[in-house]
Protein backbone atom coordinates (compact mmCIF):
# COMPACT_ATOMS: atom_id res chain seq x y z
CA UNK A 1 0.00 0.00 0.00
CA UNK A 2 1.58 3.27 -1.10
CA UNK A 3 2.03 6.00 1.48
CA UNK A 4 3.48 9.48 1.66
CA UNK A 5 7.22 9.48 1.00
CA UNK A 6 9.17 11.04 3.86
CA UNK A 7 11.70 13.83 3.26
CA UNK A 8 14.80 11.57 3.64
CA UNK A 9 13.31 9.03 1.25
CA UNK A 10 12.32 11.75 -1.19
CA UNK A 11 15.83 13.20 -1.26
CA UNK A 12 17.33 9.75 -1.73
CA UNK A 13 14.96 9.04 -4.60
CA UNK A 14 15.80 12.34 -6.29
CA UNK A 15 19.50 11.51 -6.07
CA UNK A 16 18.81 8.10 -7.56
CA UNK A 17 16.70 9.40 -10.44
CA UNK A 18 19.22 12.09 -11.36
CA UNK A 19 21.93 9.47 -11.91
CA UNK A 20 20.05 7.70 -14.72
CA UNK A 21 18.90 8.32 -18.26
CA UNK A 22 15.22 7.59 -18.90
CA UNK A 23 16.20 5.31 -21.80
CA UNK A 24 15.71 1.70 -20.68
CA UNK A 25 14.75 3.09 -17.28
CA UNK A 26 12.41 1.39 -14.83
CA UNK A 27 10.94 2.69 -11.58
CA UNK A 28 10.79 0.24 -8.69
CA UNK A 29 7.21 -0.49 -7.64
CA UNK A 30 7.06 -0.14 -3.81
CA UNK A 31 4.06 -2.49 -3.71
CA UNK A 32 6.22 -5.25 -5.18
CA UNK A 33 9.57 -4.59 -3.51
CA UNK A 34 10.81 -5.86 -0.17
CA UNK A 35 13.95 -7.08 1.57
CA UNK A 36 13.55 -10.04 3.92
CA UNK A 37 16.18 -11.19 6.40
CA UNK A 38 16.78 -14.36 8.40
CA UNK A 39 19.34 -15.05 11.11
CA UNK A 40 20.13 -18.09 13.23
CA UNK A 41 19.03 -17.57 16.83
CA UNK A 42 21.59 -19.29 19.04
CA UNK A 43 21.49 -22.45 16.90
CA UNK A 44 17.92 -23.05 18.09
CA UNK A 45 15.53 -21.30 15.70
CA UNK A 46 15.58 -18.68 12.95
CA UNK A 47 14.54 -15.06 13.42
CA UNK A 48 12.97 -13.51 10.32
CA UNK A 49 11.60 -10.15 9.28
CA UNK A 50 11.50 -7.70 6.43
CA UNK A 51 11.61 -4.14 5.14
CA UNK A 52 8.92 -2.95 2.75
CA UNK A 53 7.97 -0.20 0.26
CA UNK A 54 11.43 -0.07 -1.29
CA UNK A 55 11.96 2.64 -3.90
CA UNK A 56 14.55 3.32 -6.59
CA UNK A 57 15.50 3.03 -10.24
CA UNK A 58 16.67 0.26 -12.56
CA UNK A 59 18.47 0.50 -15.90
CA UNK A 60 18.17 -2.78 -17.81
CA UNK A 61 19.92 -3.25 -21.19
CA UNK A 62 20.44 -6.99 -21.77
CA UNK A 63 21.35 -6.48 -25.43
CA UNK A 64 24.58 -4.76 -24.33
CA UNK A 65 24.88 -6.71 -21.06
CA UNK A 66 24.49 -3.55 -19.02
CA UNK A 67 22.44 -2.82 -15.96
CA UNK A 68 22.28 -0.50 -13.00
CA UNK A 69 20.10 -0.38 -9.92
CA UNK A 70 19.80 1.85 -6.88
CA UNK A 71 17.45 0.72 -4.14
CA UNK A 72 16.44 2.77 -1.10
CA UNK A 73 15.27 0.78 1.94
CA UNK A 74 13.09 2.66 4.49
CA UNK A 75 14.30 1.16 7.76
CA UNK A 76 11.24 2.12 9.78
CA UNK A 77 9.13 -0.34 7.76
CA UNK A 78 10.73 -3.28 9.57
CA UNK A 79 8.20 -5.97 10.45
CA UNK A 80 8.91 -9.26 12.20
CA UNK A 81 5.33 -9.95 13.25
CA UNK A 82 6.27 -8.92 16.80
CA UNK A 83 5.90 -5.19 17.52
CA UNK A 84 8.03 -5.36 20.66
CA UNK A 85 10.86 -7.03 18.75
CA UNK A 86 10.44 -4.49 15.92
CA UNK A 87 11.01 -1.61 18.35
CA UNK A 88 14.13 -3.28 19.74
CA UNK A 89 15.51 -3.76 16.23
CA UNK A 90 14.85 -0.07 15.48
CA UNK A 91 16.87 0.96 18.55
CA UNK A 92 20.59 1.76 18.73
CA UNK A 93 21.23 -1.88 19.67
CA UNK A 94 20.64 -2.81 16.04
CA UNK A 95 19.52 -0.54 13.17
CA UNK A 96 19.42 2.83 14.99
CA UNK A 97 16.57 3.95 12.75
CA UNK A 98 16.25 7.38 14.35
CA UNK A 99 19.72 8.37 13.15
CA UNK A 100 19.87 6.17 10.03
CA UNK A 101 16.35 6.13 8.53
CA UNK A 102 17.40 4.59 5.22
CA UNK A 103 19.76 1.98 3.84
CA UNK A 104 20.58 1.65 0.17
CA UNK A 105 22.08 -0.68 -2.39
CA UNK A 106 23.88 0.68 -5.45
CA UNK A 107 25.06 -1.73 -8.12
CA UNK A 108 28.55 -1.62 -9.62
CA UNK A 109 28.39 -4.51 -12.11
CA UNK A 110 25.79 -6.87 -13.57
CA UNK A 111 26.58 -10.40 -14.75
CA UNK A 112 24.47 -11.99 -17.50
CA UNK A 113 23.89 -15.48 -18.89
CA UNK A 114 21.60 -17.11 -21.44
CA UNK A 115 18.17 -17.80 -19.93
CA UNK A 116 17.88 -21.51 -20.73
CA UNK A 117 18.34 -24.73 -18.76
CA UNK A 118 22.00 -25.78 -18.79
CA UNK A 119 21.30 -28.80 -21.00
CA UNK A 120 19.50 -26.54 -23.51
CA UNK A 121 22.04 -23.69 -23.66
CA UNK A 122 24.17 -25.22 -26.43
CA UNK A 123 21.04 -26.03 -28.45
CA UNK A 124 19.70 -22.49 -27.94
CA UNK A 125 22.99 -20.94 -29.03
CA UNK A 126 23.18 -23.20 -32.11
CA UNK A 127 19.60 -22.31 -33.11
CA UNK A 128 20.31 -18.61 -32.71
CA UNK A 129 23.45 -18.91 -34.82
CA UNK A 130 21.51 -20.65 -37.59
CA UNK A 131 18.88 -17.92 -37.61
CA UNK A 132 21.41 -15.10 -37.36
CA UNK A 133 20.14 -14.12 -33.91
CA UNK A 134 22.18 -12.95 -30.96
CA UNK A 135 22.03 -14.75 -27.61
CA UNK A 136 21.38 -11.32 -26.05
CA UNK A 137 17.69 -11.94 -26.77
CA UNK A 138 17.83 -14.57 -24.03
CA UNK A 139 20.23 -12.86 -21.62
CA UNK A 140 19.16 -12.29 -18.03
CA UNK A 141 21.12 -11.16 -14.96
CA UNK A 142 22.60 -13.93 -12.82
CA UNK A 143 24.51 -11.83 -10.28
CA UNK A 144 24.66 -8.16 -9.34
CA UNK A 145 27.72 -6.73 -7.59
CA UNK A 146 27.24 -3.57 -5.59
CA UNK A 147 27.59 -1.69 -2.33
CA UNK A 148 25.28 -1.84 0.67
CA UNK A 149 25.18 1.33 2.76
CA UNK A 150 23.82 0.83 6.26
CA UNK A 151 24.40 2.65 9.55
CA UNK A 152 26.84 5.02 7.88
CA UNK A 153 29.08 2.20 6.59
CA UNK A 154 29.40 0.95 3.02
CA UNK A 155 30.69 -2.49 2.01
CA UNK A 156 30.56 -4.57 -1.19
CA UNK A 157 28.08 -7.42 -1.56
CA UNK A 158 26.95 -9.65 -4.42
CA UNK A 159 23.30 -10.49 -5.04
CA UNK A 160 22.57 -13.80 -6.76
CA UNK A 161 19.48 -13.89 -8.96
CA UNK A 162 17.32 -16.95 -8.30
CA UNK A 163 14.58 -15.73 -10.65
CA UNK A 164 14.27 -12.95 -13.23
CA UNK A 165 11.65 -12.12 -15.84
CA UNK A 166 10.07 -9.33 -17.86
CA UNK A 167 6.41 -9.23 -18.88
CA UNK A 168 3.78 -6.82 -20.14
CA UNK A 169 1.46 -5.92 -17.27
CA UNK A 170 -2.19 -5.57 -18.21
CA UNK A 171 -2.69 -3.66 -14.95
CA UNK A 172 -0.23 -0.81 -15.53
CA UNK A 173 -0.11 -1.31 -19.33
CA UNK A 174 3.68 -1.19 -19.36
CA UNK A 175 6.57 -3.61 -19.32
CA UNK A 176 7.58 -4.83 -15.87
CA UNK A 177 10.90 -6.50 -15.04
CA UNK A 178 11.97 -8.02 -11.77
CA UNK A 179 13.21 -10.97 -9.85
CA UNK A 180 14.31 -12.58 -6.62
CA UNK A 181 17.84 -12.03 -5.31
CA UNK A 182 19.72 -13.43 -2.34
CA UNK A 183 22.98 -12.93 -0.45
CA UNK A 184 24.49 -13.53 2.98
CA UNK A 185 26.28 -10.76 4.85
CA UNK A 186 28.33 -10.43 8.04
CA UNK A 187 26.29 -7.92 10.04
CA UNK A 188 29.28 -6.95 12.20
CA UNK A 189 30.88 -5.22 9.18
CA UNK A 190 28.15 -2.59 9.46
CA UNK A 191 28.57 -2.30 13.23
CA UNK A 192 25.58 -4.49 14.10
CA UNK A 193 27.29 -6.79 16.58
CA UNK A 194 24.77 -7.03 19.42
CA UNK A 195 24.89 -10.48 21.09
CA UNK A 196 27.72 -11.71 18.86
CA UNK A 197 29.92 -12.09 21.92
CA UNK A 198 27.40 -14.47 23.49
CA UNK A 199 27.02 -16.67 20.45
CA UNK A 200 24.34 -15.15 18.20
CA UNK A 201 25.21 -15.52 14.52
CA UNK A 202 26.89 -12.74 12.57
CA UNK A 203 25.72 -14.11 9.23
CA UNK A 204 22.40 -12.76 7.97
CA UNK A 205 20.65 -14.02 4.87
CA UNK A 206 18.95 -11.37 2.73
CA UNK A 207 16.22 -12.21 0.20
CA UNK A 208 15.18 -9.30 -1.97
CA UNK A 209 12.16 -9.20 -4.27
CA UNK A 210 11.98 -6.39 -6.82
CA UNK A 211 9.58 -5.48 -9.62
CA UNK A 212 10.14 -2.31 -11.64
CA UNK A 213 7.87 -0.60 -14.17
CA UNK A 214 9.28 0.78 -17.42
CA UNK A 215 9.02 4.55 -17.71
Amino acid sequence: MKGVISKPLGLALLATVSSFSFADSYEIDPDHANARFSIDHFNTSTNTGGFYNLIGEVIYKPESQEGSVSVVIPMDTINTGNSRFDEHLKSSDFFNVENYPIARFDSTKWHFAVDAPEKDQAQTTEANDQEGLDDSANLVPTKIDGELSLLGKTHPITLTATKFNCYFSAVVEKQVCGGDFTTTIDRSKWGIDKYVEVGMAKEVRLDIQIEAIKR
